[in-house]
């Protein structure tokens, strides 16, 4: 302490300091200024803790439903220690998403304090009146030099919860499964794809649920997949939460093997989910898409091995009936064969007709139309797919009216794969029902 005061006097001669004595240095005057300030008195409304429920709407939520809680102290005190208390939480599930923040904020009549923040995610298990209990915050502080440990308790939060008050359903209701969220998405994957399996094969199916707002324990079982012609292997359920800081994200992954069982296409009909929005306070409905069991064009090993050569009696044979059917033929018009999407824009259509994904479906069509002239020529002569087709370019461009219906991206894919025999040329169109009633009148 003598050599660090004689450092400090006048007219002394010393070496500049090393790195070492500069940070004794700073340590000492801290002290100084530390011994020789006043430590100032905690009053009422140094130290505050609030609980704040974060309703959608601000509407009274239903059972299971998500609600943010969000804790925020502000304390105009040095901290030593701190330590949050968390009541029983009753009648609640629930999930803190992420860490505790702490910062510095200004007050009103412009001091900085300290601020902490905590937000918990809290899902009601019953309808009813029910109360959070208020929390605790213990902080270990320097109270006018002394140090002293204070409880700083929220206040209690009433919070009712809202019964049921759609048409059917409903948190009480067993049927059908009751699915608060903010969102749900579906992705549908298949190996390989089911358009290509014959009888006797198998092809596994991935259905993944996802709801943003929920725990995974809060997501639906395992949808029944039962057709007349298929058999059925249902595979194991994997469920997991992702914490966010908007809040947890379920997702569940559903799996089964299905083996055609019968040599005929098969259709599997679409699955609906209803769940409720809680951004809009609505009943919407999310859909594991429609699929086709067989129909399409595999490629089979035995049609890449190469042809066996003919012998010269096969080909004679062959050339003769040749010659004999086309002068049979001679004086006839044929028409051409039947026209159908190629198996690569069929897979990009219903790969993004399962994803649920319209832009992506729009520039999939505009690629096979640019490939297949012919055939986009007939899907556009066709009314009522041409009347969906618009549907789909005033959804996709921003064109909709309010109230118009999403189109049915997988009903559009397996409509557009249809096979359609082209108009020879110079057909005429047919004639118009009411076209004898516009002739003139026949005389009495």
């Amino acid at each position: 302490m003598v050599t660090f005061f004689g450092f400090l006097g006048r007219g002394a001669k010393r070496p500049s300091p090393s790195v070492g004595e500069r940070g004794v240095l700073a340590l000492l005057l801290t002290l100084l200024i530390c011994l020789s300030a006043p430590a100032r008195a905690i009053e009422p409304g140094d130290l505050t803790l609030t609980v704040t429920p974060d309703l959608s709407g601000g509407a009274p939520p239903y059972a299971r439903e998500m609600v943010l809680l969000r804790l925020r102290g502000v304390y105009r005190t040095q901290i030593l220690l701190e330590e949050v208390r968390q009541p029983a939480l009753v009648n609640f599930s629930w999930t803190q998403l992420g860490r505790d923040t702490w910062g510095r904020t200004r007050l009103p009549d412009g001091q900085m304090a300290l601020e902490f923040e905590r937000t918990i995610a809290i899902f009601p298990q019953h309808t009813g009146s029910f109360t959070i209990d208020p929390f605790v915050h213990r902080l270990t502080i320097n109270d006018g030099g002394e140090r002293k440990q204070i409880d700083v308790r929220s206040e209690p939060v009433p919070f009712p919860v809202a019964p049921w008050k759609g048409e059917g359903g409903g948190p009480d209701a067993a049927e059908p499964w009751w699915l608060p969220a903010r969102d749900v998405a579906i992705t549908d994957s298949w190996d390989p794809d089911p358009e290509t399996i014959n009888q006797g094969e198998t092809a596994r199916r991935i259905v993944t649920l996802e709801a943003q707002g929920m725990l995974a324990e809060g997501l639906p079982p395992r949808p029944v997949m039962r057709t007349r012609g298929i058999i059925t292997f249902a595979g194991p359920v994997k469920r997991e939460t992702i914490i966010t800081p908007t809040g947890p994200v379920a997702r569940a992954t559903y799996q089964w093997d299905i083996k055609k069982g019968v040599a005929e296409v098969i259709p599997l009909d679409a699955i609906k989910i209803p769940w409720f929005d809680t951004l809009t306070r609505t009943m919407r409905e999310a859909e594991i898409p429609a699929r086709q069991i067989g129909g399409g064009f595999a490629e089979r090993e035995d049609d890449l091995k190469p042809a066996t050569p003919a012998s010269w009696g096969v080909l004679g044979a062959a050339a003769l009936a040749a010659f004999g059917l086309g002068l049979a033929l001679i004086g006839f018009r044929t028409g051409p064969g039947r026209l159908r999407l190629e198996r690569a824009g069929a897979r990009a259509l219903h790969g993004a007709a399962a994803a649920g994904d319209a832009a992506a479906f729009r520039a999939a069509l505009a690629r096979a139309e640019q490939a297949q002239p012919e055939l986009a020529a007939l899907w556009r002569a066709e009314p009522d797919l041409a009347r969906d087709l618009a549907a789909l370019d005033r959804q996709v461009f921003g064109r909709a009216p309010a109230g118009d219906a999403r189109p049915d991206l997988p009903g559009l894919a397996r409509r557009l794969g249809q096979p359609r025999r082209p108009l020879l040329p110079g057909a005429l169109a047919p004639e118009p029902r009411l076209a004898p009633l516009d002739g003139p009148i026949a005389q009495a």
